[in-house]
């Protein structure tokens, strides 16, 4: 026999070879696919959390709208800056409590010590988010441009793109922070200290040129100040100007940044 033993086996006290699970480092397409398709039946089977996701950005619009009834102008200024905040605050809820609870349960060091990286596995949860983001960004567009009388001067699929971008950016933040939650009430508290700050700075309540230049210095580094930009463009130009695209691809730059960092820091199980 060899003196050598394989990388992937070690010895059991009988000393017969045990196989152990063979770290995967690049991203697999079937894996992923099959992440995502589990997460998606798991939430099939969690009506509160899809009427969460898919209903509360359109109620939260229409609430919005008749808050502003006596004033249609107000509602078309910001209406459009909140169609894509809505979304990001809840895909960031979701996802990050959904994390949690598979790490929390022992789900997720049964499913790593498959061969499954976490790679795959962020992959797969934000594909699987993802779809669900594209469901209530079209929903949520469609509502406030369609019924809802939103004036936009631009296209509405400009908005939509903006707005899932923000979900699926949503759902980048939800899927980093819950790395460092050890409970779901944990999970919940740091939406002050990730989403609070970027929605006072973000330009929704006073131009970020207005602001103290400490405080618009660092705006500049949030992605839903490029966000809400992004939402403005479209609210004042017809055709796509140079501006969206820099705003748009600085937002799903930010998300696949924030996705990569979630995949680095994902731990197996809460201590």
């Amino acid at each position: 026999m060899s003196s050598t033993t394989n990388a992937n086996t070690a010895a059991t006290p009988t000393g017969a070879p045990a196989l152990t699970p063979t770290p995967t480092s690049a991203l697999s397409a079937s894996r992923t696919t099959a992440t995502a398709a589990r997460v998606l039946r798991q939430l099939r089977h969690d009506p509160r959390t899809i009427a969460l996701l898919i209903l509360i950005p359109c109620v939260m619009l229409v609430l919005l709208r008749y808050v502003f009834d006596g004033s249609p102008r107000t509602f078309d200024s910001i209406g459009a800056s909140l169609l894509g905040i809505f979304p990001l605050i809840t895909m960031f809820l979701v996802t990050s409590i959904a994390t949690l609870r598979e790490r929390t349960s022992g789900t997720l060091e049964r499913l790593l010590a498959m061969p499954l990286g976490k790679g795959d596995l962020i992959a797969g949860y934000a594909l699987a988010f993802g779809i669900l983001a594209i469901i209530q960004s079209a929903l949520a567009t469609g509502l406030a441009v369609w019924f809802l009388g939103l004036d936009v001067t631009g296209s509405p699929w400009l908005l939509l793109l903006v707005a899932l971008l923000d979900a699926l950016l949503g759902t980048a933040l939800g899927l980093f922070v819950s790395a460092f939650a050890a409970s779901e009430f944990q999970a919940v508290q740091f939406m002050p200290a990730v989403i609070f700050p970027q929605l006072l700075l973000c330009g929704l309540f006073t131009p970020r040129s207005d602001m103290h230049p400490a405080l618009e210095a660092i705006s500049d580094v949030l992605p839903m100040s490029y966000a809400v930009d992004g939402m403005n463009e479209v609210l004042k130009h017809t055709d796509m100007t140079a501006t969206f695209v820099r705003d748009a691809l600085i937002v799903a730059g930010c998300a696949l940044l924030v996705l990569g960092l979630g995949a680095a820091t994902l731990r197996r199980r809460t201590a």
